[in-house]
């Protein structure tokens, strides 16, 4: 499956929940949370903000790659290439609940 369409399918789960939308940004479909962008898909990597430890343990082990925009490292944010969905789901659940403030 393609990365915009899985994102797609993992993001209409994550809408039934009333603080998460979607919406435009970075000339992307993002989600977000009580307006706070959390994730969206770019170039078919799953680019998600995470906790600073899990974002450097997931470029450390290689699963994962510093998200960079307009020249520079964004913080807190990585680029996860395709992957199984319950990886994205996952990764999805993790940076919903870190940037909701869960």
């Amino acid at each position: 499956m393609a990365a915009r369409e899985l994102f797609a399918e993992l993001a209409a789960e994550l809408v039934r929940r009333p603080e998460v939308s979607l919406g435009r940004a970075l000339q992307n479909e993002v989600l977000k949370v009580d307006d706070k962008i959390f994730a969206f898909v770019r170039e078919d990597h799953l680019v998600v903000k995470l906790p600073a430890t899990q974002a450097t343990g997931l470029v450390d082990a290689g699963d994962a790659a510093p998200f960079e925009s307009g020249g520079r490292v964004m913080k807190e944010w990585v680029a996860v290439p395709p992957a199984p969905r319950e990886c994205w789901r996952q990764l999805l659940g993790d940076a919903l609940s870190y940037v909701g403030g869960e």
